[in-house]
């Protein structure tokens, strides 16, 4: 169980500070305002990628979220880098641009599984068809789903 703590933090501090804090803190640059024209996207969007890269990242690193909006963090920074690749490779053609986003969705991923491995899978928010349609299941008001 260390070693998976040590594993899951390790990695979603890396996360953290890659696409929480220096995102925070190098937004308003004028590099950072020339790579968002240079891929094509206008100055807002700047503006909203990091709103939402801090949010997710803090969302990741606080253990008071519950794993539904983890979920929801691990899901937006893979769209995130996915999309960094694709622009790059797009703009500026395959090299270490393209990789880079890619790189961190492994560093990611990995730290998915280990938060998994942690948490362990009966404390996941993690829904499956099975507990989405049980009989027992009751609608708010106390109704029963049409059908039982």
């Amino acid at each position: 169980m260390k070693k998976t703590k040590i594993i899951y933090w390790t990695t979603t501090v890396i996360i953290f500070l890659m696409d929480g804090v220096m995102p925070a803190l190098t937004s308003n640059t004028e590099l950072a305002r020339q790579g968002i024209s240079h891929l094509g996207y206008p100055d807002y969007f700047r503006v909203m990628l990091t709103f939402f890269k801090v949010t997710g990242a803090m969302v990741l690193i606080l253990p008071i979220f519950k794993a539904r909006y983890k979920e929801w963090a691990y899901v937006g920074f893979a769209i995130t880098f996915i999309c960094a690749s694709v622009s790059h490779w797009s703009v500026d053609g395959f090299g270490v641009n393209a990789i880079f986003p890619l790189v961190f969705i492994v560093i990611l991923s990995v730290s998915y599984i280990f938060y998994h491995k942690m948490i362990g899978k009966e404390k996941s928010q993690v829904y499956t068809q099975d507990n989405l349609h049980s009989s027992t299941r009751t609608l708010p008001g106390n109704v029963m789903p049409a059908g039982s």
